[in-house]
């Protein structure tokens, strides 16, 4: 009988064992995809701000600003295009506020989608954090450590532009 209860008590802690795999292995596909949705939004609004930049008349000091932000977030990876990411959205706001006060003429349509994208990038950077967040608390249990059920899988990363963003 104690032979049947040492079984039964190995087979549920393996079965715990690759529950929680499984369930770290989905945490780490979420942040991998939310992250990818964050990253198609992201280019599509460097995208606005290139198309932004051309269909104004801007100074051409902003108009420099706004194309070399929106450039480098395009074509930089991740890691290097941080501050690009943060100069670009501090400049398209500082953009939306002036067309809303009548300073500069941008079209009615551009202004509708920067807004609408604007609020998809926000929604997506928090579900983009809270995935990290999950993951984080799951490999921070000393099962996960112990038994290393991550495996070789990186911690997923935290960006300083995603921080400000939701400031």
């Amino acid at each position: 009988m104690s032979y049947v209860l040492g079984i039964l008590i190995f087979v549920l802690f393996a079965w715990y064992l690759s529950f929680s795999a499984s369930r770290l292995d989905r945490l780490h596909h979420r942040v991998e995809t939310s992250w990818e949705h964050l990253d198609a939004l992201l280019q599509r609004r460097a995208a606005l701000a290139l198309e932004i930049s051309h269909a104004t008349d801007l100074d051409p000091a902003t108009n420099f600003i706004l194309t070399e932000a929106a450039y480098v977030s395009r074509e930089e990876s991740i890691t290097d295009r941080n501050d690009a990411e943060q100069t670009l959205a501090s400049s398209l706001d500082f953009l939306h506020q002036a067309a809303e006060n009548g300073e500069i003429d941008i079209e009615l349509s551009l202004l509708e989608e920067l807004t609408n994208l604007t609020k998809k990038i926000t929604i997506a950077i928090t579900i983009h954090l809270e995935a990290v967040t999950s993951v984080e608390r799951m490999r921070s249990r000393f099962i996960c450590k112990f038994f290393r059920l991550a495996g070789r899988a990186q911690l997923p990363t935290r960006y300083s532009f995603e921080e400000d963003a939701l400031k």
